[in-house]
């Protein structure tokens, strides 16, 4: 595996819609996700994430250490197989999970540290266990301790900035879906769901502690995360999100494994405000809005990068 990170990070990831909607809540009729107490849109991580992994498969294209493990139309228990192979354990999805643990039980009585070479196999070859981890105890819970690998890099969910107003807009389609509709109807009605303009803020952690005790996530692994989140709409479009663009990534580091501060204190010194306080009108681009940093009075050990 390759010399992991030494350096601790926490960063700030700022991106924006327009007309689109930027994370579909499945409970409510793929509304945007909306915070109900405070009225600011949300984005889970799990969504950031996806975008991350698609951009990755996209520029690697399943390339030697950079496969994708949670991906569209790939069983999970098809690639934990590959991990076990590596210890002699043919056909492991296959077999009832008593079977599997008597064979994990027999290589580890001969010997074999089956969760150190399964682990080790999956973080090696996966870019996305290397990065945010894994849990892959669905053939053998409970009896392999690679099952829940710890990946070094964390999201929360983003917020908006301010408040949005999600609006649902009628669409009409020519088509026609029945035969027996066609005399009846020229036109079908449908809709989607739009914010007409949101600025989201997203943070997030890089533990070197992690990335040394688990997976081995190296530098070359951390500037195509960097890479992955400037760019992780641009492929990845849909008429659903409209418009959506990462306007900046404010990265700050710190000069050890274990960190020099606080992280919601380095979160603290990012700032976004209006342009123009006095405005009544709601904002409608990113130009509407400011961004600071204080790098000023950043702690002693910590630098701040901003990319974008």
């Amino acid at each position: 595996m390759t010399e992991a990170i030494k350096n601790r990070y926490e960063f700030v990831i700022l991106f924006d819609v327009e007309n689109g909607n930027p994370n579909g809540d499945p409970d409510a009729g793929n509304m945007p996700r909306v915070d109900p107490e405070t009225g600011l849109g949300l984005v889970t991580d799990v969504c950031l994430k996806r975008k991350i992994r698609n951009y990755v498969e996209t520029l690697k294209e399943d390339g030697a250490g950079y496969r994708i493990y949670v991906k569209d139309g790939v069983p999970l228990n098809r690639s934990d197989n590959e991990g076990f192979l590596k210890v002699g354990i043919e056909n492991a999805a296959g077999m009832k999970p008593d079977e599997l643990k008597k064979k994990i039980k027999s290589k580890k009585d001969d010997g074999a540290d089956v969760d150190g070479i399964v682990r080790d196999f999956m973080c090696l070859n996966f870019y996305d266990i290397r990065t945010f981890g894994a849990v892959m105890t669905t053939m053998v819970k409970g009896a392999l301790n690679c099952g829940q690998i710890r990946g070094p890099v964390q999201l929360g969910f983003a917020h908006s900035v301010e408040p949005v107003v999600p609006q649902e807009v009628t669409i009409t389609r020519v088509a026609i879906t029945k035969e027996s509709d066609a005399e009846n109807k020229d036109t079908e009605m449908g809709r989607k769901y739009i914010i007409p303009y949101g600025l989201y803020r997203c943070e997030g952690y890089v533990s070197a502690n992690l990335a040394r005790k688990t997976t081995g996530f190296s530098e070359s692994d951390l500037e195509l995360l960097w890479q992955a989140i400037l760019n992780m709409f641009e492929n990845d479009r849909s008429a659903a999100r409209g418009k959506m663009a990462v306007r900046e990534l404010i990265i700050f580091k710190h000069d050890s494994e274990l960190g020099c501060a606080p992280a919601w204190k380095l979160f603290d010194k990012v700032k976004i405000s209006r342009r123009n306080p006095d405005c009544a009108s709601p904002a409608r681009s990113f130009g509407d809005y400011v961004v600071t940093v204080d790098t000023d009075s950043l702690p002693a050990g910590v630098t701040c990068t901003r990319m974008g």
